[in-house]
C-alpha cells in the first residue's frame, strides 16, 4: 500500500465552506495565542528568568506543533483536494502526534511538580528548581516524548496493509489505522493500551499527588487572600490538565471499541485544547497579563519616542 485515504468528519455538504473557514479561523488564532505567549516569556525578564514560564513557554511551543501536525490536513477535508495521504505521510503524522503528545503530558506533570516546590517548599524553592535544572528535565520530556512516539509508529507500522485503505478518522492515529491491518491487532491493541495507559496514569497520578500536597499547604496558610492568590496560581494550569486528559483517557484507555463521539472528543484536544491553552493562561494568570501590558506600554512609549 503506497497511501491511505483519510475520509475526515462526516459533515453535511452544504456545510463545508462554513467548516472550512471555523478550523482555518482556529488554526490561525491557534498559532497566534501561542506565538503571543512565546515572545510575552521569552521578551520579559520577570517570566524568563522563572522556571514556571519557562515551561509555559514550552507548552506553547508544543500546542503550535501539534495543531500544524492535525489541523492543516483537517481543514483539507473540506475543500475538494485529494483525501489521499502518503504511507510515509501517515507514519510521519503518527508518529509526530504521539511525540508531541506525550512530550506535553510530561511537561504538564513538571509543571505541577513546579508548583509543588514553589507553595510547599518556598524557601528551597531557587535550589530545588533553577533554570539548569528546569532545562535538563524539559530536554527529559522531548526525549521521552520522542521514544513514545517511535514505539507507537513502529509498532503500528510493522503490520501488513494491503487495503481498504480508507481511514475512517481526519487524521492517523493508532486506533483508526490498526483497523485497516491484514493481521491480528491484539497484541499491538494490548500494547497501545498498557503503553498510553501507563505514561497517562503515571503522570497523571503525579500530578494529583503534587497537588494533594499543595491543597494541604494552602489551606495552612491563615489569610483569605493569601489563599486566593496560592490557588489563582495553580487554576490555570489545573484547568489545562482537565481539558486534556478527559478527552485522551476516553480515546485511548478503551482498547479495541470505538464510538460514534470518537471524532468530536479527537477535535476537542487535537484542535480545541491548543486554542484554549493561550487563551486560560492569559485570563486566569495575573502575572501573564501584567507583562502584557508591560509590553504594550513599552511599544506604546517606544512609539511616542519615535
Amino acid at each position: 500500500m503506497t497511501d491511505f485515504i483519510l475520509l475526515g468528519l462526516a459533515h453535511p455538504p452544504n456545510l463545508r465552506t462554513f467548516l472550512f473557514l471555523v478550523f482555518f479561523l482556529i488554526y490561525i488564532l491557534t498559532q497566534l495565542g501561542n506565538l503571543l505567549i512565546l515572545l510575552t516569556v521569552w521578551a520579559d525578564p520577570k517570566l524568563h528568568a522563572r522556571p514556571m514560564y519557562i515551561l509555559l513557554g514550552v507548552l506553547s511551543f508544543l500546542d503550535m506543533w501539534l495543531s500544524s501536525v492535525i489541523v492543516p490536513r483537517l481543514t483539507l477535508n473540506f475543500t475538494p483536494a485529494s483525501k489521499a495521504i502518503p504511507f510515509g505521510g501517515c507514519v510521519a503524522q503518527l508518529y509526530f502526534f504521539h511525540f508531541l503528545g506525550s512530550t506535553q503530558c510530561f511537561l504538564y506533570t513538571l509543571m505541577a511538580y513546579d508548583r509543588y516546590l514553589a507553595i510547599c517548599q518556598p524557601l528551597r524553592y531557587p535550589v530545588l528548581m533553577n533554570g539548569k535544572l528546569c532545562t535538563i528535565l524539559v530536554a527529559g520530556a522531548w526525549v521521552a516524548g520522542s521514544i513514545h512516539g517511535s514505539i507507537q509508529a513502529t509498532l503500528t507500522f510493522r503490520l501488513p496493509y494491503c487495503g481498504p485503505k480508507q481511514v475512517d478518522y481526519f487524521f492517523c492515529d493508532i486506533p483508526a489505522v490498526l483497523r485497516l491491518a491484514c493481521a491480528d491487532t491484539t497484541v499491538n491493541e494490548l500494547v497501545t493500551f498498557v503503553d498510553i495507559g501507563v505514561v497517562a496514569a503515571s503522570c497523571f497520578m503525579l500530578i494529583l499527588l503534587s497537588y494533594a500536597n499543595i491543597v494541604h499547604a494552602i489551606l495552612k496558610i491563615r489569610t483569605a487572600d493569601g489563599r486566593r492568590r496560592a490557588f489563582s496560581t495553580c487554576g490555570s494550569h489545573l484547568t489545562v490538565v482537565t481539558v486534556y486528559y478527559v478527552p485522551c483517557i476516553f480515546i485511548y484507555l478503551r482498547a479495541g471499541s470505538k464510538s460514534s463521539l470518537d471524532g468530536a472528543v479527537a477535535v476537542f484536544y487535537t484542535v480545541i485544547t491548543p486554542l484554549l491553552n493561550p487563551i486560560i493562561y492569559t485570563l486566569r494568570n495575573q502575572e501573564v497579563k501584567s507583562a502584557l501590558k508591560r509590553l504594550r506600554a513599552g511599544r506604546g512609549n517606544a512609539d511616542g519616542d519615535k
